[in-house]
């Protein structure tokens, strides 16, 4: 749709029309106002009766102006103004949120709103200011004949439809991005299943002529040697020597005796030099061509973490043994490792092999080629063994070309994520650590990375079980609310008898309700049900947990932040530190860790 589209059926009774757009965009010549009708510039007046005042909002506030500059405009609305936003974002990114509040304060109706079409207005809404509810416009600007109660109840109704409906297809649409980036990626591999084919003939054929050539510089090398011995042998000299003497008899035969002469002596000091030597020298002890594993990570337990073997930085490998069990490979021993470790995923990280040493530096940019066709060979290995092989492309592509040309099971195209410990909470702040904990730690990007190996997540080491004794419709419903309030919602709730409790609404939300012992690896009690909780609560104290490592994170009276104490009131305590029997009291001294937070959010 056009500007022009947009505005003109919304132009009757207006006489003239304000440019009000902070940023670089000229609206003018999109707006092609019929006569009668003036384009002024921008004022610091009221807008009202018979004046349209002109918007724009987008992502480049030097080009569409920015949201500040509209709510301003919006205050200076008056009943009987109208306005036009256009917006510099898609459709479906439009942040219209960041007006609805001002829009609404201002008692400012959006009547209309389109998508435009230009490559920089993306869509535009047509607001009036008003005392009384307007009936909307349809498609085509005409105001739909609907007044009072009836536009009222059209436009609620509308409203829970229609975004019942655009869910829907959000949703719809996010599973066909899924599926089609899933055949993109089935597709590529496809291809480079046949690019690998063909890589490997190449390199058994490479193999074979350097073999051919070895074998042809030795029978070089064996044949140089008898030459010179023949050479250096006496017979040789001694026909060379008749020999000239013949082609030259008269200074030839002159100096023949002589020549013979030294010949005799020179072999007659060589032999006595060989009989002296008695002494044999020892042979060479004989090459351990064994290979001998430095620090390897071995899992004989059960196994209930993810396993992983590849190329990995330093950092990457230290953060990620936190909660998986780690072994790196070097060029000599990838196939022993890969065979012994039996892992559940291959990686490789881009920045182990774009570093500027290591021992995996300059693979996949062309400069070692050895190293390309043993990693190539590695790849090959864990995926005859039916594990996933994964490139874990946390820098440009650009910086190693080659390994995009590798037969991978699956590319993750994100940073490494980052472990808790290494943040400040001082400095980072409690949004930051629980940024991090739900979206950038390191937990979280091997939890991505167990789903495309179907190993054991990782995240199960966060589940929280909630301790709980409701005796009463209040306590039920209490239990309910701060239950499925929790930003980090726990797995499970244990109730002495849930037979007679209507928790249902626990259930349908995949919160498990049982009797019995927790089975999950923290748990909380909350069977003080008259207590208020935060919505914050768990989540702050997993972030303090996963921070510290602790055995329990709770409160003190004195209100401690972020540190180790002797003595606490535990919030959320390891499910086999409870088992144990150990009173709270005494948790400290058997060898226990106990981190405190802070029991109220800073103001």
């Amino acid at each position: 749709m056009r500007l022009t589209d947009l505005l003109h059926p919304h132009l009757d009774g207006i006489t003239s029309v304000v440019d009000a757009t902070a940023g670089g965009l000229r609206l003018e010549p999109y707006l092609h106002l019929p006569p009668g009708v003036e384009l002024r510039p921008r004022h610091e007046q009221p807008v009202g009766e018979g004046e349209l005042v002109l918007l724009s909002y987008g992502p480049d506030p030097a080009l569409h102006g920015d949201e500040a500059n509209c709510l301003a405009v919006l205050e200076r609305m008056r009943p009987g103004g109208r306005g036009l936003i256009v917006f510099g974002h898609p459709g479906p990114e439009l942040p219209y949120y960041h007006l609805l509040d001002g829009l609404v304060a201002h008692r400012c109706q959006v009547l209309r709103a389109a998508p435009l079409e230009y490559a920089h207005l993306h869509a535009g809404a047509v607001f009036a200011c008003t005392e009384e509810l307007l009936p909307p416009h349809d498609w085509f600007g005409r105001p739909v004949p609907a007044d009072g109660f009836a536009t009222a109840l059209r436009i609620a109704d509308e409203y829970v439809l229609a975004d019942f409906v655009s869910r829907s297809r959000r949703a719809r649409l996010l599973d066909l991005e899924r599926t089609s980036e899933e055949t993109a990626r089935v597709l590529e591999t496809a291809r480079e299943d046949g690019l690998a084919e063909r890589l490997a003939a190449a390199v058994r054929e490479k193999d074979q002529l350097a073999g051919t050539l070895r074998s042809a510089q030795e029978r070089v090398g064996l044949l140089e040697a008898r030459v010179a011995m023949l050479e250096g042998s006496t017979s040789l000299r001694v026909g060379k020597a008749l020999v000239s003497a013949a082609r030259s008899p008269k200074r030839g035969a002159a100096r023949l005796p002589g020549e013979l002469y030294g010949l005799w002596r020179h072999r007659k000091a060589k032999g006595r030099t060989s009989q002296a030597a008695t002494v044999e020298p020892a042979p060479d002890a004989q090459a351990d061509d064994r290979h001998y594993l430095t620090y390897r990570a071995l899992s004989v337990a059960p196994r209930d973490r993810l396993v992983i073997t590849g190329v990995l930085t330093d950092r990457t490998a230290e953060d990620f043994a936190a909660d998986a069990v780690v072994s790196r490979v070097l060029p000599h021993d990838g196939r022993l490792l890969v065979e012994r470790t039996d892992p559940d995923v291959f990686v490789v990280q881009l920045s182990a092999c774009t570093a500027q040493d290591g021992p995996w530096s300059l693979t996949g940019t062309g400069l070692a080629p050895d190293l390309d066709r043993r990693l190539s060979e590695l790849i090959g290995q864990a995926r005859a063994f039916g594990r996933t092989a994964v490139l874990w492309r946390d820098g440009p592509a650009a910086g190693a070309p080659g390994l995009a040309r590798l037969a991978w099971d699956a590319v993750l195209d994100a940073d490494t994520g980052v472990r808790l410990s290494r943040l400040d909470p001082v400095a980072d702040g409690r949004e930051r650590l629980r940024d991090a904990f739900q979206q950038d730690s390191t937990r979280v990007r091997l939890a991505r990375l167990a789903r495309l190996a179907g190993a054991p997540d990782p995240l199960d080491a966060r589940r929280v079980a909630v301790l709980a004794a409701p005796r009463d419709r209040t306590d039920v419903a209490r239990l309910v609310a701060q239950t499925l309030g929790q930003l980090h919602r726990p797995a499970e709730v244990v109730v002495a008898d849930p037979a007679g409790l209507a928790l249902d609404e626990l259930a349908a939300a995949s919160v498990t309700v049982h009797t019995g012992p927790p089975t999950a690896p923290w748990v909380a009690d909350w069977t003080d049900l008259s207590e208020d909780r935060p919505d914050t609560l768990l989540l702050d104290l997993l972030c303090a947990q996963e921070y510290s490592g602790a055995d329990a994170v709770g409160h003190t009276p004195a209100a401690d932040d972020y540190v180790f104490v002797p003595t606490l009131r535990p919030l959320l305590v390891r499910r086999s530190l409870l088992n144990a029997g150990i009173p709270p009291d005494s948790w400290s001294r058997a060898g226990c860790r106990l981190f405190a937070v802070r029991g109220k959010e800073p103001s």
